[in-house]
């Protein structure tokens, strides 16, 4: 196995053919307790950070919004009044359970006359160019194997002018804040394995935070993949941040 076919699963390295089968794994088996763990985790705060990613948008009546790894529905069920009957929310994720999950989510609030479900791999987006107004997501980026062709993807349907918004755990900016929130990581997988029976997947989860890109690094991956008027904003002094960019009109 060469360098170039190896990828990492939490702080594995595994052949990259092999990640797709293993986070999906990982999201089977929590789907169901998928919104308390996020509660628990972020000690609900990560209400809150949808809110924001959501206005990050600026959503308006008539917007088609791709939420991709949309999960259980969060922010679909967001950003659905905001494009009103006249526009389409999609609700998109690799993982079936997860999608179904969201489904009956958004079917028991009675959202569900400008929302529809596609399955579908971010690094391989099956819409037409220039198609959405906006792309939103949120804790999903980091299990995509190639995050590069992902951004790529997600540029190649957007709209000129369209925005990316991605919202993500990242690396705090202070080492008080890091080192308590390191610790406080570190219980996850006991939580996950006393509400779910399932610690293994919660390691996997504090692992994958870890690798993932920090704020900078993030961002010049989206300006590599041809994003323009990239930001990011910390949250909780960056154990979230929520990425912005967009494509060029030109």
């Amino acid at each position: 196995m060469t360098d170039q076919e190896k990828t990492h699963f939490g702080f594995q390295q595994i052949h990259i053919a092999e990640k797709a089968g293993k986070v999906a794994e990982v999201f089977h088996s929590v789907a169901s307790k998928y919104d308390l763990m996020n509660d628990v985790m972020s000690l609900g705060s990560h209400r809150l950070m949808k809110q924001f990613t959501a206005e990050l948008t600026s959503a308006r009546r008539g917007h088609v919004i791709l939420d991709l790894a949309g999960g259980t529905g969060d922010l679909s069920a967001r950003l659905s009044p905001m494009v009103g009957s006249e526009g389409k929310i999609i609700l998109c994720d690799i993982n079936q359970s997860m999608l179904a999950q969201g489904r009956d989510r958004l079917l028991d609030q009675g959202i569900m006359e400008n929302v529809c479900f596609v399955q579908a791999d971010a690094e391989k987006l099956p819409f037409p160019d220039n198609y959405v107004n906006a792309i939103t997501m949120a804790f999903g980026l980091r299990n995509v194997t190639r995050k590069d062709e992902a951004l790529k993807s997600m540029l190649r349907i957007l709209k000129p002018g369209g925005r990316l918004v991605v919202l993500e755990f990242s690396t705090p900016q202070n080492t008080i804040v890091k080192k308590a929130y390191d610790t406080f990581t570190r219980f996850w997988p006991k939580i996950g394995k006393k509400l779910t029976g399932d610690g293994e997947s919660y390691q996997y989860l504090v692992e994958s935070i870890q690798m993932h890109p920090d704020q900078e690094a993030l961002k010049s991956l989206m300006e590599t993949a041809g994003f323009v008027k990239c930001d990011y904003h910390n949250l909780i002094n960056g154990i979230a941040a929520i990425h912005t960019g967009r494509k060029s009109r030109q």
